[in-house]
C-alpha cells in the first residue's frame, strides 16, 4: 500500500480517486485498516477538492427562485416570510435587498441554506 499524503497535483487526485473507487464498489468493514485507509483517503480528496474545486454558493435570488421552482411556488406563497406581494417582487427583481428577517424566515420555512441567502 502507498503512503498517504496530502494530494498535490492531478495526477495524484487521480490516483487517490482509482484507489477510493475501488473501496465505493467493496466498502471495508468499520473498524479496520481498509476502513481507516478509505476514511483518510475521503478526508485527502475532501481537502483538495475544497481548494481547488470549490463551489461558490448561488446567488441568494437564484437560490429562491430555484426553490420557488422545486416546490412549485408563486411569488404570492413567499408573502409570509417577505411581505406584502410588491416587496416580493421587488426582492425577486432586485429592486431591494432581503433584510436579515427575511433571510431567517426563508431559511427557517423553505429549507434554503442560509449561508446561501447572505451575501
Amino acid at each position: 500500500m502507498k503512503e498517504l499524503r496530502p494530494i498535490r497535483n492531478e495526477k495524484e487526485y487521480a490516483e487517490v480517486l482509482a484507489e477510493v473507487s475501488a473501496f465505493v464498489d467493496n466498502e471495508p468493514k468499520r473498524g479496520t485498516k481498509d476502513a481507516d485507509r478509505f476514511e483518510l483517503l475521503l478526508m485527502l480528496v475532501g481537502a483538495y477538492e475544497a481548494k481547488y474545486y470549490s463551489i461558490a454558493p448561488p446567488d441568494p435570488i437564484e437560490a429562491i427562485k430555484y426553490r420557488m421552482e422545486q416546490a412549485g411556488l408563486k411569488p404570492k406563497d413567499l408573502q409570509p416570510m417577505i411581505g406584502g406581494l410588491n416587496r416580493v417582487y421587488e426582492i425577486l427583481n432586485r429592486k431591494r435587498p432581503l433584510t436579515l428577517k427575511m433571510i431567517w424566515k426563508l431559511h427557517s420555512m423553505l429549507g434554503i441554506p442560509a449561508d446561501s441567502l447572505i451575501q
